[in-house]
């Protein structure tokens, strides 16, 4: 049934052809007609939809789900993978085909650790793409920095969501290195030198946060008030001390 769906996604349906296909819907490859598809994540499909892609890209022809007609489709194919799918199509998991339909011209795009130059961009990108709220965020040069620091082993993705993240914790609309997640915020070798009395002053933070959430039953609003901070430093500071399961 999964794969019957996504290639309704792709190649749209007919009204009946599947339980829940209530009506007649386009696919992508039809919305897409005289323009550009791109399919991500390309390696994942299933032998039976890349038979069916293959088919377009030879003479661009396919078919709804549940139709016994043809349509033509006229688009530009754009396919994009963290897989190698030469390597795919020699294990016999990628149609050796599909795969020289697809591959006439590559683009290898490195990991963003060997293109820090970029998050710059990227960041400014996110910040005005997707925003939370009406008023715009700005980023703050050491919270910048961090990220420019960080490895990224989820890629552009992982920055995204971190961007997100941040944006609904920081205050005054302005992401300060407070808002990151520890291990971007922290390198992992100023952990491993930070003082003993830092490790210290964890341990009684953490148990003030939790002491609080017990006397307020879980009660992170009334927790705050009683720490005298606000809900947001509280919300940081019970992800940061790993404490989610401990009062919930």
């Amino acid at each position: 049934m999964q794969e019957t769906l996504l290639e309704s996604e792709v190649f749209g349906h007919e009204k009946g052809s599947f339980t829940g296909a209530q009506a007649s819907k386009r696919g992508l490859i039809e919305v897409a007609e005289g323009g550009t598809l791109f399919i991500d994540e390309v390696a994942e499909m299933q032998p039976g939809l890349q038979a069916k892609l293959l088919r377009v890209l030879e003479d661009g022809h396919y078919r709804r789900v549940g139709s016994v007609e043809d349509a033509r489709a006229d688009v530009r194919v754009i396919a994009a993978t963290n897989k190698d799918l030469e390597a795919e199509q020699k294990a016999a998991r990628f149609r050796e085909d599909l795969f020289f339909r697809l591959n006439v011209i590559a683009i290898e795009l490195p990991p963003l650790k060997d293109r820090r130059t970029d998050i710059r961009e990227l960041v400014e990108h996110f910040l005005r793409t997707r925003p939370l709220g009406q008023q715009p965020f700005t980023i703050a040069p050491e919270a910048l920095a961090a990220l420019e620091r960080y490895d990224w082993p989820g890629n552009v993705r992982e920055l995204a969501n971190v961007l997100e993240r941040a944006q609904i914790l920081a205050e005054a609309h302005t992401i300060t290195p407070d808002d990151l997640p520890d291990p971007i915020r922290v390198p992992a070798s100023a952990a491993a030198d930070e003082p003993e009395n830092q490790f210290n002053l964890d341990v009684v933070e953490k148990k003030l946060v939790r002491e609080a959430l017990k006397h307020t039953h879980g009660n992170k609003l009334a927790a705050a008030r009683t720490l005298g901070i606000s809900p947001r430093t509280l919300y940081r500071m019970h992800e940061r001390f790993n404490i989610r399961e401990e009062n919930e």
